[in-house]
């Protein structure tokens, strides 16, 4: 690599270390807002609210992790065979810098959908069946995401798009549990399940 920037040895490093420290840090800037958000919670709710939030760190890194083990080495790998004739690779520090960060966000942020998916069932905004009948609008959709977030080739694009529209597969499959569950009269709120900042 190279740096065309005077700055750019000195603060490229720096920036590669607060954005390191940030997805470090996750889950502990999540369980600080669950501290602040569980005391207004009921109990039925905390029962969901607990693996939605664990499932959700996870997720984020799982997607990190697809994209540093499979999806580099492919972009990497196509990037440089598409390299025209005379013309040597040399990438700048920064750019590199960018373009890896760009897609650790968007793979981790796109392996959430399963936990959207979920809440937005959850809370009443859609349901089951719906989704399932906008399956194919949520197919296009996904490439149409993979082709904006990704470089412009058809690897990267396809590597983003089908593991977005498996995770709504799965998203929609959980939904199903939550809701048949809910239809139970066991699952139904009590009559003292109150948030603990109102109990008496």
């Amino acid at each position: 690599m190279i740096a065309t920037d005077v700055s750019s040895p000195f603060l490229t490093p720096l920036k590669l270390t607060m954005m390191v420290s940030l997805f470090l840090a996750i889950p502990v800037i999540l369980h600080q807002i669950w501290g602040f958000i569980a005391p207004g919670l009921y109990k039925h709710e905390k029962r969901i609210a607990v693996p939605l939030l664990v499932s959700s760190i996870l997720l984020f890194y799982t997607g990190m992790a697809f994209a540093y083990f499979l999806v580099f080495p492919l972009i990497f790998k196509f990037f440089a065979a598409a390299t025209p004739a005379g013309v040597e690779m040399m990438t700048d520090i920064t750019s590199y810098l960018d373009f890896v960060m760009t897609l650790f966000f968007a793979f981790g942020v796109a392996f959430e959908i399963p936990v959207a998916v979920v809440l937005l069932v959850w809370i009443g905004v859609v349901n089951v069946a719906y989704l399932k009948k906008i399956r194919p609008y949520v197919i296009i959709g996904c490439f149409v995401v993979g082709m904006i977030l990704t470089p412009p080739d058809i690897f990267s694009q396809t590597l983003l798009a089908v593991p977005m529209w498996m995770l709504f597969e799965i998203g929609i499959l959980f939904s199903s549990l939550i809701t048949k569950r809910g239809e139970h009269p066991d699952d139904q709120p009590a009559d003292d399940d109150q948030p603990p900042a109102t109990q008496p």
